[in-house]
């Protein structure tokens, strides 16, 4: 049976055979595996070049790109070349093969199965200084030859385990350490592991320790110096080394005197080096040294230094101007070098600080200032507030105070804007030009201008002083020889309050000089009515022809006397009035006017007035009237007419003096008050006074809020109560409104006003207080609210809604919810919206919004002090 069985395997092999592996021959354009290469010595120079290609069978068409199935060093993708030598460890690797594009290629991959022998390298003896801290094992094999496998294993001579990499730096005698590598066996090659020896003698480098420079005011600080012991600037280090540097007699000295070096050499950066040799025979760590740095510095002092900015300029030249300082030394000699400067500008739109890096030569710091600081017209400041040698290390405290110096930016005098004014002068009268610029500073200027028109002359100079944007100057009356108009021009303005420079402007500013001739005043004539004694006494004088302005002077004579008086007015159609001061007129009786010189005040030109007189009568004042004083309201309004005495004879007026009387509907206030009597004659009496005292009382005022508790029933009474005047005020319910009760029960929300009666002067007062009334103010733990658990809204009047009565008081900002049996939204109210009738307001799907009989729901949410939410059922029947 069993030779059967392989009598027709042998059959089916042979069909395949025959039958289908050539059609597979063909198809595979990419060759036959190769299974396996065996590369058992990799060290054989002739793997650093295996041609893969060549280990394919069948025939694979070439052209194609290899890849590495493990992803190592050594394979050429493009030539199928591979350096075995590359792969650090021994064992199987696998390289894909892939056909380019033919047709009637099925298969266009192949594998080509390569094995690498174990290789355990060249053992060695490796010298390495302890300093390295770590040294690596794979180094101390021969590097002439190929290196190892990386995948074995290091151990030590006893067979405990090490990583490659080994620590040195513990050492501190020389160490001889022996090692054993061992790479695994690849069965193909070599049924059992390689090993191989490695030998490593550590070797002591030399100490030198660790070095702390020392930095020191050599101008303060050096007086516990004077035996420096360097080592005592070394941490750790072998004490068997030499020192070398200035100051050091012999090359076993370690002590210096800082104090002698400083003042012998002066300041400075002194160095001095530490030498430690190796231990004789030791060429594995070389010599040690160290340097040591003591720097030893100079205190400055800069009292006394100074600072001079570049020159004072004017506006113009801000554009144009470089600006720079100069440091000067004071009492000390400042060394020459490098230092930073630390400065700052403060002025007009600029406060900055900034350093500048510069030389101090001959006991002179010169450095530029950035003219983007100088923008504008003022005074500049710059300060000085700092200097440090660019080698300095910090350790002297210098002697320095900020100084400074200022800049200044002149402005260029400005008439801008500037307007000439002159008042009319006449003919050879000294011209005064008054000067309004409102961009010209207080200062000393000189000024050029012409004069044209009229009168001539060029090349004119004044000097003004600006004060407040005005100034003024005088034109000479030999320019003013002709009467008429004449133009002047300040063309050139000069500042010469400034010490340097005095800054010029150009200037166009033009105004009119007029020259009047004298006034004509042959036709004068004066005209005075008969008056009452204390009565305005009116003067019409006419004849003035063309004149506009004047003034007049006169004297009174015969039944009263003046000195002589001026009046100044304005002339309309050549005539004019003025009274006479009722001080000159204190007599009845006849009065004689003298008009005695006339002046044209829009020229001031004036003449002498001849034989300009006129008569007129004082005549007498009746008895004043006999009155009291008087009081009244001022709720009541009370007006002139109210006043006693009355009669049309009668006039009052609100002074002693006034002229005109009051209206009778004048309402009255607290202040004295005057009345008169007006005679057959015209003439009206002496004054007499009339106190009158207008009482008021003041509206109430509350001494506490209007607010209550709705639940405690408040009245008016109790809002009386929280008032400064509860006994004595009244309260409405608008400002012309109905007096309420005191048992009138107070209402939510409700505006109620307030008046309050003078017991004393029976007024009542005339403002109101407005009050709105809040009844939320309740204590919650004071009062209980009833929720009712059911309502019948049937529209006959008697329960027809769900309401929680008085939780408004408690709860003022509560909400409340009401739900069907299905959670279905029926109702939502508030203190807005208290009541429900009983309909759906809420999308429920409840035909015609009517809410059947049954049991509901709500949630009521108190919405104050954090109060959960109350739930509960109500029963609706209607």
């Amino acid at each position: 049976m069993a030779k059967n069985y392989i009598s027709y395997l042998h059959f089916v092999l042979f069909f395949i055979f025959f039958t289908v592996l050539p059609s597979k021959l063909t198809a595979q354009c990419a060759g036959v595996d190769n299974v396996n290469e065996l590369i058992c010595d990799v060290t054989n120079p002739i793997y650093q070049s295996v041609n893969l290609f060549s280990l394919l069978g069948g025939s694979p068409v070439p052209g194609g790109t290899w890849t590495d199935d493990n992803n190592l060093q050594g394979l050429n993708p493009s030539t199928g070349i591979l350096n075995a030598q590359y792969i650090l460890s021994g064992g199987e690797y696998h390289y894909t093969y892939t056909a380019p594009a033919t047709s009637g290629c099925t298969d266009n991959k192949s594998v080509v199965t390569i094995t690498i022998g174990a290789y355990v390298g060249v053992g060695s003896e490796a010298t390495v200084c302890n300093e390295n801290n770590f040294f690596n094992l794979f180094t101390a094999f021969d590097s002439k030859v190929m290196g190892p496998h990386v995948n074995g294993r290091f151990t030590t001579d006893t067979g405990q385990p090490v990583e490659s990499t080994i620590a040195i730096g513990q050492y501190t005698t020389k160490t001889t350490l022996n090692f054993i590598y061992t790479v695994p066996p690849v069965l193909a090659c070599s049924p059992s592991s390689k090993s191989t020896n490695v030998q490593v003698t550590i070797y002591i480098a030399p100490k030198i320790g660790k070095p702390q420079d020392l930095e020191l005011c050599g101008t303060t600080d050096l007086a516990g110096y004077t035996n420096l012991d360097l080592f005592d600037q070394l941490i750790g280090g072998d004490r068997g080394g030499t020192w070398t540097g200035i100051g050091l007699t012999s090359a076993i000295d370690h002590n210096i005197n800082l104090q002698e070096l400083f003042d012998t050499n002066g300041p400075g950066v002194y160095s001095y080096t530490y030498t430690v040799l190796a231990v004789p025979g030791n060429n594995i760590c070389a010599n040690k040294d160290v340097k040591v740095n003591i720097t030893l510095e100079k205190r400055l002092d800069f009292t006394g230094s100074k600072i001079e900015a570049s020159k004072d300029i004017c506006e113009s030249e801000i554009s144009t101007a470089t600006y720079s300082a100069k440091i000067t030394q004071g009492l000390d000699n400042i060394p020459n070098g490098t230092y930073d400067v630390n400065f700052s500008v403060v002025g007009p739109g600029v406060s900055s600080s900034e350093n500048v890096r510069g030389n101090f030569v001959n006991g002179e710091f010169n450095f530029p200032i950035r003219s983007s600081y100088f923008k504008q017209v003022g005074e500049y400041t710059i300060t000085v507030t700092g200097i440090t040698s660019t080698t300095s290390k910090g350790t002297c405290v210098n002697i320095f105070n900020p100084f400074s110096t200022i800049l200044k930016i002149y402005p260029l005098p400005r008439l801008n804007d500037a307007t000439l004014t002159a008042l009319p002068i006449c003919q050879n009268d000294v011209a005064t030009i008054e000067i309004a610029a409102p961009q010209l500073l207080d200062g000393l200027y000189r000024i050029s201008y012409n004069i044209n028109g009229d009168n001539l002359a060029l090349g004119e100079t004044a000097e003004i002083q600006s004060v407040g944007g005005k100034a003024s100057f005088t034109i000479p009356g030999n320019l003013s020889r002709r009467s008429g108009l004449s133009v002047i021009t300040i063309y050139s303005i000069t500042n010469i309050t400034n010490p340097s420079p005095q800054c010029t402007n150009t200037a166009n500013v033009a105004g009119n000089l007029y020259i009047n001739p004298l006034p004509n005043a042959i036709t004068v004539k004066a005209a005075v009515k008969d008056y009452c004694l204390n009565a305005p006494v009116t003067v019409a004088v006419s004849g003035l022809e063309t004149l506009a302005n004047v003034s007049i002077s006169y004297a009174l004579s015969e039944a009263n006397i003046s000195a002589v008086q001026t009046v100044t007015k304005a002339v309309a159609n050549g005539k004019l009035d003025f009274v006479i001061p009722a001080e000159l007129l204190l007599n009845a009786g006849e009065t004689k006017i003298t008009l005695l010189n006339l002046t044209n005040t829009v020229t001031n030109c004036d003449v002498d007035l001849i034989n300009v007189t006129d008569n007129f009568i004082i005549n007498p004042i009746p008895p004043g009237p006999i009155v009291s004083d008087q009081q009244f309201c001022k709720v009541d309004e009370a007006v002139i007419a109210n006043l006693e005495p009355k009669g049309t004879q009668y006039k009052w007026y609100n002074s002693a003096t006034a002229t005109t009387p009051l209206a009778v509907d004048y309402v009255l206030k607290t202040e004295d008050y005057f009345i008169r009597e007006t005679s057959a004659t015209g003439c009206v009496s002496e004054p007499a006074k009339v106190s009158v005292l207008i009482n008021d009382t003041p509206a109430p005022e509350m001494n506490e809020t209007a607010d209550f508790c709705g639940l405690a029933n408040p009245k008016i009474s109790d809002l009386s109560n929280k008032t400064n005047v509860p006994a004595t005020v009244a309260w409405y319910d608008a400002v012309d409104g109905n007096l309420l009760a005191s048992t009138t029960l107070l209402v939510h929300n409700t505006t109620y006003y307030g008046y309050d009666l003078n017991e004393t002067t029976h007024c009542l007062s005339e403002n109101y207080k407005e009050v709105k009334v809040s009844l939320q103010d309740c204590e919650v733990a004071q009062y209980e609210f009833f929720i009712p658990d059911g309502f019948s809204p049937n529209g006959d009047g008697v329960n027809d809604s769900f309401v929680i009565k008085d939780i408004e008081f408690l709860y003022p900002n509560y909400t409340l919810e009401i739900y069907n049996r299905y959670g279905n939204g029926m109702y939502k109210g508030d203190n807005n919206k208290p009541a429900w009738d009983g309909k759906n307001y809420e999308k429920s799907g409840i035909a015609g919004g009517i809410a059947p009989n049954g049991v509901y729901f709500y949630v009521l949410h108190f919405n104050k002090d954090n109060k959960p939410p109350q739930q509960g059922r109500l029963y609706l029947n209607r």
